[in-house]
């Protein structure tokens, strides 16, 4: 099996794990009722997606 030359720096280690870290959910608000949801969803208050009504009633 292949061994690596050099070292890893410290740097390239810390860049790379960075993109491991954990992010809190992008949430957008829906436009017709106001409330957040998260992208690409029907939202389940009023049942619309894309400012169509998708879902019968409420869900909630």
């Amino acid at each position: 099996m292949a061994s690596p030359k050099r070292r890893t720096s410290k740097h390239k280690q810390k860049l790379r794990r960075g993109a491991n870290r954990w992010r809190k959910p992008l949430l957008k608000t829906c436009p017709e009722c106001g409330t957040s949801i998260p992208g690409h969803i029907a939202c389940p208050a009023c049942g619309t997606y894309r400012e169509r009504q998708v879902l019968d009633g409420d869900l909630v």
